[in-house]
């Protein structure tokens, strides 16, 4: 059948699945918007109030899903708007597609109005992209792109339309199958599989103070019950990276949580005291190991990963494995025997009580003041935890993983690698289209809300029944800290004035709330879950307040700096204890 290109357009996004799309029209993209008319029954638009955040939306959906997330936007600054959200789906693995408009064929290479070589732009930031200059070129570049966003280590890919190709007719059949030379969605490495898990068995049976190191990857292979099978029958204690909260519920004895540069003292000790680490779906970024040179020195290491660029990229492996998680734990969990490691738990335990001695919730605190990790735990108890969150990045980001137990799988979505402030509210909008029926709360610093505000209207248009959680300190508080214990407390562009945020929600027909105790934050949470509509509650919270423990840029795991006995906020000065005492 004879269609246009834009037409392709939509016929191809219903083929893949497609659900809805987070865009922003314009110039270049107008042909695929007038055809919208004629498919808006069957593929819900949401039109964001900036492009970065519908890339931010689009990538959160496909966290909430597993399904491909999809953005729009126009030539020039509309396609250019979605870089931060597009290398924040590269750098979490997030499969995300985003279609933009580009000037007529034409017209490329001229420096037209709004013309920008947007392909060149987002190269490193994307798994792969397109220009596509004639409609004849569109059905393959489209459909390979959601092929290639979707297979092995997942990732975004931008296709490029010009206007002529949105505007002219061909004959479209559409693809069932995509072959691409060169590609596969596990490259091919000299490996021999079955040798090398008889290898990791062996480093298994060997071990006596192993430690499994869990990242994402265990949620892109939709491994969650092939890992905790594998757990169980291993005995073997389970660190998380951020991304990596949910894969096994916090709630299960072996898991220990969070590790890296804010987790736990505790987990942080059992990795560099461990002979063994077993990392799955996870690529030793630098905020889980600290200093690289002092890591986990005596420690063999497995490593199974789906991309072979992450094998002895920065911590070498004495079993690497480049294949699919799922397959791994399939084959593996049965080669093993089922241990217990009583002596090693033990000693793991008995750190773990020394690091709750630590923590400011066991402390009693003034009822006038109101700490954020209160806020965390007052959510968490409000909602039994039947919620899913979103966080924005910053200190709130840290204490939240710290302070909300995660019982469920992929409870919590989060900017991982890239840190992207603002991330929390378009991010709640695209996991609400992914759960409609989930309860959602977005959390936000006051810094990081401010940069995603104009998505308020984004919440009512769409009536998204969201609850929205603003820690104020009125400060730009993670980079506050920094200034603190790295620059002797020299502040410098950190203090923030924000607007009446209540008054705000108001202007946008939200209901607005305020707290500034534990009463009334406690009310005000009870408040907006009874409320059938989107809520927004600022907490007012203390100013001056770090999350420990915390690894400074350079240190080795063994060298956190922990929490105060007696927090500077209570009247305490900053007594901190090192790891090892």
């Amino acid at each position: 059948m004879k269609l246009t290109g834009a037409q392709i357009i939509w016929e191809i996004l219903l083929q893949q699945g497609t659900e809805v799309v987070f865009g922003y029209p314009g110039g270049a993209i107008l042909p695929t918007y007038d055809a919208l008319v004629d498919y808006q029954d069957r593929i819900r638009h949401v039109l964001v109030r900036h492009e970065e955040n519908a890339a931010l939306a689009a990538d959160a959906y496909f966290r909430a899903t597993g399904k491909v997330g999809v953005c729009m936007a126009t030539s020039g600054p509309g396609a250019l708007n979605l870089v931060t959200g597009l290398a924040n789906a590269m750098m979490d693995s997030s499969a995300v597609v985003a279609i933009t408009g580009q000037v007529a064929s034409h017209l490329v290479g001229t420096d037209a109005f709004q013309e920008t070589d947007v392909t060149g732009v987002t190269l490193p930031i994307t798994k792969h992209n397109y220009l596509v200059m004639s409609v004849e070129e569109l059905p393959q570049a489209l459909t390979e792109a959601f092929y290639i966003a979707r297979s092995g280590r997942p990732g975004p890919v931008l296709v490029d339309i010009c206007k002529d190709a949105q505007q002219k007719m061909t004959d479209y059949t559409p693809i069932s199958e995509v072959k691409l030379r060169g590609y596969r969605a596990i490259k091919p490495f000299p490996q021999n599989i079955p040798l090398l898990l008889q290898r990791a068995k062996e480093l298994i049976d060997q071990a006596r103070r192993p430690i499994i190191l869990a990242g994402q990857g265990i949620k892109h292979a939709n491994a969650h019950e092939e890992f905790r099978q594998f757990v169980e029958k291993s005995g073997i204690p389970v660190a998380t990276t951020l991304l990596g909260i949910g894969v096994l519920s916090e709630e299960h004895p072996l898991n220990l949580r969070m590790m890296g540069m804010h987790g736990e003292a505790y987990v942080n000790q059992a990795i560099a005291n461990a002979d063994l680490l077993i990392a799955l779906g996870m690529r030793f970024d630098d905020r889980v190991t600290g200093n690289l040179k002092t890591y986990a020195k005596n420690a063999r290491v497995i490593h199974v990963d789906v991309d072979p660029a992450e094998i002895n990229k920065n911590v070498p492996a004495d079993v690497g494995i480049i294949a699919n998680l799922r397959d791994v734990l399939q084959q593996l969990t049965p080669m093993i025997e089922k241990r217990t490691y009583p002596h090693w738990l033990e000693q793991i335990a008995e750190w773990r009580k020394d690091t709750l001695s630590h923590d400011i919730m066991q402390m009693p605190l003034p009822e006038d003041m109101l700490i954020a990790p209160q806020v965390m735990r007052l959510i968490w108890e409000a909602t039994g935890g039947n919620c899913t969150i979103c966080t924005d990045v910053g200190q709130h980001q840290m204490w939240e993983t710290q302070y909300f137990h995660h019982t469920r799988k992929n409870q919590l979505i989060t900017s991982g690698g890239l840190g992207t402030m603002g991330f929390a509210l378009p991010a709640a909008i695209g996991t609400k289209f992914g759960r409609p029926d989930e309860e959602v709360w977005a959390i936000a610093g006051d810094g990081g809300f401010q940069m995603s505000i104009p998505e308020l209207a984004t919440v009512v248009q769409e009536g998204l029944n969201i609850k929205i959680a603003i820690i104020n300190n009125n400060f730009l508080g993670m980079v506050r800290q920094w200034q603190e214990l790295m620059h002797n407390r020299r502040y410098s562009a950190v203090e923030m004035w924000t607007p009446d945020f209540v008054k705000l929600a108001e202007a946008y027909g939200i209901c607005g709330l305020r707290a500034n105790n534990v009463k009334s934050a406690r009310e005000a949470i009870a408040t907006a879950r009874a409320h059938n509509g989107p809520v927004l509650i600022e907490f007012v919270v203390e100013k001056e307040m770090n999350v420990f423990p915390m690894i400074q840029p350079g240190k080795s795991l063994n060298e956190m700096t922990r929490r105060p006995i007696q927090p500077a906020a209570l009247g305490g000065g900053f007594d901190f204890l090192d790891a090892q005492k």
